[in-house]
């Protein structure tokens, strides 16, 4: 029987970056407050952007917040002990989680840049077009196509049968170094693994391409003053597009052209450096949101006073 339950390994030690020494505790606070910054960034977009015009964002900060607490808090636990260890099942579920959030985040990206190109380039039928089914429904297709994407890679993983060494030399359960410690040939599993990441990126980016096409093409028939709205409206999302596609390019040829360790680092900025940018990146384009956080600092600092003269005239 192939598969994990009749395998003897019954856990997985998490490499991490256990070579780099005493420098791991420098890893470990610039991290933490990577980690802190992306959850207190994409909480303050969720709250403070309340307008269901940023129904995309609120899900893509979301999917950001699930994406770094399956590795970030997994990766720091291993900075603080000398072996880090996981148990199979709970290794496929990060495993799951990681690919999942990665692709859904992709088509959330996706369905941003369908939004932008029906406000710019049909943007006196904007409100027909998307309504508030229309958005649940590209909400439940982005998150459903992260699912579709992830399920043929984990369940052919969790299939196999483990047998030792049980050493992830990586921070956590990537697909491709569990894949190496299978009993047994992997070459359809890579062939699947592949084919999926290449449908999950050339099907999102290849929409995102045409969306941006299009707007580029009313953009150019437009007039100064509305080519510069367009591109405001466009701007912080195009940014994340280009970051996450980049670095997302970038770390599949690390896999293919360096070593275990540089790939190992490469890979963790890549998880950590997207996530901490889009909220910087839509705090930065967004005047609603600077808005929303210099009043929240308003009430706060207004209410700050009235406290202490509360407790003041109360002692």
């Amino acid at each position: 029987m192939n598969s994990t339950q009749s395998s003897p390994v019954t856990f997985f030690i998490i490499q991490g970056l256990a070579s780099l020494g005493e420098k791991k505790m420098v890893l470990f606070i610039i991290f933490l407050l990577a980690y802190t910054i992306i959850l207190g960034g994409n909480i303050m977009i969720i709250y403070l952007l309340g307008s269901p015009m940023y129904f995309f964002l609120h899900n893509l900060s979301i999917v950001d917040m699930i994406y770094t607490t399956v590795t970030i808090p997994n990766m720091l636990s291993g900075f603080l002990t000398e072996v880090k260890t996981v148990s199979v099942p709970g290794c496929f579920i990060q495993m799951y989680c990681f690919i999942h959030m990665s692709v859904t985040g992709r088509a959330l990206l996706t369905a941003m840049a369908y939004d932008r190109y029906v406000a710019i380039c049909n943007p006196l039928r904007y409100a027909a077009v998307m309504t508030r089914p229309v958005c649940l429904l590209l909400i439940i297709g982005a998150w459903t196509f992260g699912a579709i994407c992830t399920f043929p890679t984990t369940s052919m993983a969790m299939q196999r049968s483990y047998c030792g060494p049980n050493v992830v030399r990586h921070c956590w359960c990537d697909p491709s170094s569990v894949r190496l410690l299978v009993c047994g040939d992997t070459q359809v599993d890579s062939i699947v693994s592949l084919s999926s990441a290449l449908i999950a990126l050339l099907t999102t980016g290849v929409l995102i391409l045409t969306s941006y096409i299009l707007i580029g093409v009313k953009i150019a028939k437009m007039g100064a003053a509305q080519r510069l709205k367009a591109f405001s409206t466009c701007a912080a999302h195009l940014t994340v597009v280009s970051i996450s596609y980049s670095s997302a390019s970038f770390v599949y040829i690390s896999y293919r052209s360096l070593k275990v360790c540089v790939r190992i680092i490469v890979s963790v900025l890549y998880s950590a450096v997207t996530p901490f940018l889009n909220p910087v990146i839509y705090s930065l384009r967004n005047k609603e949101l600077r808005a929303a956080i210099k009043r929240a600092f308003c009430r706060h600092r207004d209410v700050s006073p009235q406290g202490h003269k509360t407790l003041n005239t109360l002692s």
